[in-house]
């Protein structure tokens, strides 16, 4: 099974750049999670609903902004949206689908780069988002949270950890968030189960050529349950054409 992560910063702006026809011919993808869709669903054509595929879509109630998809071969058992607090329901930042007992999610989590307003809808976001993440833990639920999670975890994560310590996405109380999902609660960062090599970048800044240089951040990822980390068995970021600001995160699980 493989399962593709991607922030598109604009579901028709990446479609233009080939992104659909790189997932039809070339990705061998069984599941793809969006975020950033950008777009109320009625502004979707075909092209941006390609044949073979099942798509959902959550849409962000301002126009233009955030959003979510999940795109599956397979038809889902069920699909469901939402988190059921404003900043995940609103902003269309949450859409998972069923199959069978595994659970597949996509996830735009709020930035908080821009203000220190942003940074606490952020926060917000996390603190509610935590005890839903440890309940479904402890009840055994198998999931695979893909998305954006706007933090990059570990130095090893971020070009320039230094100079970004006080930064939003690399702030100490956002990567320990992120060091109690998986120390505590128990989930896992399947990309680095298979990968620990440095300088796997997901994101890079639109300024100073910094695509490129490759000066990036590792911000999307695959979250999963413990319950899969056996099943890792590959994974790879596709840089060779550029759709976004973000490059597909992909992964390949033997189930």
């Amino acid at each position: 099974m493989r399962v593709i992560s991607a922030n598109l910063n604009g579901i028709r702006s990446a479609t233009t750049k080939g992104f659909f026809d790189w997932l039809n011919q070339h990705s061998g993808a069984d599941v793809l999670c969006i975020q950033e869709t950008k777009a109320q669903e009625h502004q979707l054509d075909e092209q941006h609903r390609p044949e073979g595929w099942f798509s959902y879509f959550y849409d962000a109630e301002k126009p233009g902004y955030s959003g979510t998809a999940i795109y599956s071969r397979k038809k889902p058992d069920a699909v469901r949206t939402g988190l059921g607090f404003d900043i995940a329901d609103t902003e269309g930042r949450w859409i998972e689908a069923d199959f069978g007992d595994l659970t597949v999610v996509s996830l735009y989590l709020p930035s908080g780069s821009s203000s220190e307003a942003a940074q606490a809808k952020k926060d917000r976001f996390l603190e509610a988002l935590m005890p839903m993440m440890a309940a479904w833990r402890k009840a055994g639920r198998k999931m695979i949270v893909c998305g954006d999670w706007n933090i990059a975890h570990k130095e090893i994560d971020i070009k320039n950890a230094k100079g970004n310590m006080k930064n939003s996405g690399f702030l100490p109380h956002e990567r320990a968030w992120l060091t109690t999902l998986f120390d505590e609660v128990g989930y896992v960062d399947a990309f680095r189960v298979v990968n620990q090599e440095a300088e796997q970048y997901t994101w890079w800044s639109n300024r100073g050529a910094a695509y490129a240089k490759n000066v990036g951040w590792r911000i999307d990822y695959h979250i999963v349950s413990p319950d899969l980390k056996d099943k890792i068995t590959g994974t790879s970021i596709y840089k060779d054409e550029k759709f976004s600001d973000h490059a597909p995160l992909i992964l390949d699980y033997a189930i």
